[in-house]
């Protein structure tokens, strides 16, 4: 049985619903547990056990019920198809927004927490529908992109997405298990993949302007790559519509960004070379050294991602032979 200071310390502590209860769920066991937990810690506060004079029970227990409510609340969502769709737990945030599973499983809705932000998801709709109808026709560059199945522009604008959640893990994550950096030959499938997705988004004029670890999707199983995070994009001499502070943005920037100016392919050359450097180890000076080949100060003097296609194989070549399947799993999976 919970004491009065174990549930006031884990009332108090809790900076939202989520923290007190867990992911939202509309599982019917999930959901039993959480009422269960609640009871828990509103018996141990209750003013038959701690006496009428506890002001500090009293507010905590008026603080439990509100959470509790709200956990039990499950937000429904209307896009402008007029389609509904009710948020699951919480898989992930972002800078702008919070990435939620719907309550079956069944796709990712990507919801901006603040509206006045709604222009960069707006400005993701655009990207993400022009690489819809570009990979129609050039289907093989499919799978490096998210699917967007709806979306909504008013409100708290949206993006639902079919799911990229099952296997996949970010390159952030990626970083994280492999804190003295990645083996040459693993990252090597990584980054030709990423390149192409690139080269993808730069031949119909579109220019992703966030390429960090955090917008690579890593499938190492299938050594899948889907680069997301298109809030930030632009068409080619356009200014991002915004920019992040976060650390990881701030170093893979390249001088144009930080200057305001107008952005280009070679914007996103930059950046996928600054990952490029974050992620292997700091022994392949090989790799790494055609990394900093791609990051002149002048954008004029970096390479194009088609012409780095050919390149980058090139060079893999010259290290490690002829392509063979190298089985990557993640440290400690």
């Amino acid at each position: 049985m919970l004491t009065r200071d174990e549930a006031l310390a884990r009332v108090e502590g809790a900076g939202s619903a989520t923290d007190l209860f867990g992911p939202r769920s509309a599982d019917p066991g999930r959901r039993k547990e959480a009422r269960r937990w609640y009871r828990a810690l509103a018996v141990a506060l209750h003013p038959d056990r701690v006496g009428p004079a506890d002001r500090r029970a009293h507010a905590a227990s008026a603080q439990l019920t509100r959470l509790h409510h709200e956990w039990r609340r499950t937000e429904e969502l209307r896009a402008d198809s007029g389609a509904r769709y009710r948020l699951g737990p919480r898989h992930a945030v972002g800078g702008i927004a919070d990435v939620h599973l719907t309550d079956d499983a069944r796709h990712v809705v990507k919801l901006v927490r603040d509206p006045r932000l709604n222009p960069l998801l707006h400005a993701e709709h655009q990207a993400l529908r022009a690489l819809r109808d570009f990979t129609a026709e050039h289907r093989w560059l499919a799978p490096y992109y998210p699917r967007m199945v709806d979306a909504a522009t008013a409100g708290r604008a949206f993006t639902v997405f079919e799911p990229l959640v099952d296997g996949f893990v970010t390159l952030a994550d990626v970083r994280r298990a492999y804190p003295d950096g990645l083996d040459g030959r693993d990252y090597a499938w990584m980054h030709r993949r990423l390149l192409r997705a690139v080269a993808g988004a730069h031949r119909i004029g579109l220019v992703h302007g966030a390429i960090v670890p955090e917008n690579v999707l890593v499938h190492p199983a299938q050594h899948g790559i889907v680069l997301v995070g298109w809030s930030f994009s632009v068409e080619r001499g356009q200014r991002l519509l915004a920019t992040s502070k976060a650390a990881d943005f701030q170093a893979a920037y390249p001088a144009e960004v930080h200057n305001g100016q107008p952005v280009g392919p070679a914007t996103d050359i930059h950046m996928a070379h600054a990952v490029m450097l974050t992620v292997l180890a700091h022994d392949e000076k090989r790799q790494r050294a055609f990394a900093r080949g791609c990051m002149a100060a002048d954008p004029a003097g970096r390479p194009d991602a088609v012409d780095l296609l050919d390149e980058y194989d090139a060079l893999l070549e010259e290290l490690y032979g002829e392509r063979k399947f190298r089985p990557f799993t993640m440290n400690g999976a």
